[in-house]
C-alpha cells in the first residue's frame, strides 16, 4: 500500500502537470485523493498547483473538516464539491478540478461535449454534460454537479471549468487531459467547416470495444436506455443529462421521450 507521503508527492506531480499544460492559472484548480472511508488528502487554497511540495497537502474528513494542515495552509475552498463526488460515487478515489482553456470555453459558451468525433473520446469519455452555474466555495456547485455524478465521469462547470474523477489519481488526471484534447479538436474542426460525426453503427462499434475492454466508470455504452434497447444511442441527444440528471434503468420510455422532446423544443427556440 502506498504511504501518505508518496500520495502527497503524486498530488504535487499532477498539480505541476495541470499547471505546466496551462489547465490552471495562478492559484486555480484543486485535487483530492481518498485514502480511507473518512480520510482525504487535498490541495490547499491560495497556492499555485505548479509549485506545491508535499508539506502543502492537507488532510480532511468526509465532511471537509481539517484533520491535518501545515502552518497557514488550509484545504481548497472547493472541497465541498469533491466530497459530494465521493459521497455519490463510491468507486471514485480521486477528483481533479481545473480550468483547461478549450473545455472551459465550451462551458462558458454553454456547449456540452457530446459530439462523437473521435474514437478515443467516444470510448473513454462518452458524453460530457454541463452542470448549471454555481457560486464557487458554496453548496451551489456540489448541488449542480450531483445529478450528473451517477451517469458521467467528467462534467463541465458552467462559466467555471471542468471536473473529472476516477478510481485513481492518474486516471482522474488522464480524463481531464483527454477532455481538454477532445474540446480542442472539436473547436478546431468547427473552425474548419464543422466536424464529421460518427454514424449510429460506428458509435455502437466503439461502445462494443469499450464493453469488451471492461473499462470502469459511467458511460452511455452502459447506462443509455436507448442503447440497451437496441435503438439509436442517445450519445448526442442529451437525454441522459436531462432525465433526473441522467437516463437509468428505472426511467420510463415516456419520460425519455418527454425529455428528448423538451430538448428539441428548446433547440428550436434558440
Amino acid at each position: 500500500m502506498v504511504n501518505e507521503y508518496e500520495i502527497k508527492k503524486q498530488i504535487c506531480e499532477i498539480g505541476k502537470r495541470i499547471y505546466d499544460r496551462g489547465m490552471v492559472a495562478a492559484n486555480d484548480g484543486n485535487i483530492s485523493v481518498k485514502i480511507s472511508d473518512n480520510e482525504f488528502l487535498c490541495t490547499p487554497t491560495g497556492v499555485s498547483k505548479g509549485f506545491m511540495t508535499p508539506e502543502y497537502i492537507c488532510k480532511v474528513d468526509k465532511n471537509g473538516k481539517v484533520l491535518e494542515a501545515n502552518g497557514n495552509y488550509r484545504p481548497s475552498s472547493e472541497i465541498k464539491m469533491h466530497m459530494r463526488v465521493y459521497q455519490h460515487r463510491p468507486d471514485v478515489k480521486s477528483v481533479v478540478h481545473a480550468h483547461p482553456i478549450y473545455a472551459t470555453s465550451f462551458a462558458i459558451a454553454g456547449i456540452p461535449l457530446t459530439q462523437p468525433i473521435m474514437p478515443e473520446a467516444v470510448i473513454a469519455l462518452g458524453c460530457v454534460p454541463i452542470a448549471e452555474y454555481g457560486t464557487p466555495s458554496t453548496n451551489e456547485i456540489p448541488d449542480a454537479v450531483e445529478k450528473y455524478l451517477p451517469y458521467f465521469d467528467a462534467v463541465l462547470l458552467a462559466n467555471h471549468g471542468a471536473l473529472s474523477y476516477s478510481d485513481s489519481l492518474l486516471s482522474a488526471y488522464y480524463k481531464m487531459e483527454s477532455l481538454e484534447f477532445y474540446a480542442q479538436l472539436l473547436y478546431n474542426s468547427r473552425a474548419l467547416g464543422g466536424p464529421k460525426e460518427f454514424n449510429e453503427k460506428q458509435i455502437e462499434q466503439l461502445y462494443e470495444i469499450r464493453r469488451n475492454m471492461g473499462l470502469k466508470g459511467k458511460h452511455p455504452a452502459d447506462i443509455c436506455v436507448n442503447n440497451r434497447d437496441g435503438k439509436k444511442s442517445c450519445h448526442t441527444c442529451g437525454a441522459c443529462s436531462v432525465v433526473h440528471g441522467g437516463a437509468s434503468s428505472d426511467v420510463s420510455k415516456d419520460e425519455l421521450v418527454a425529455a428528448i422532446t423538451k430538448k428539441v423544443i428548446e433547440a428550436m427556440g434558440k
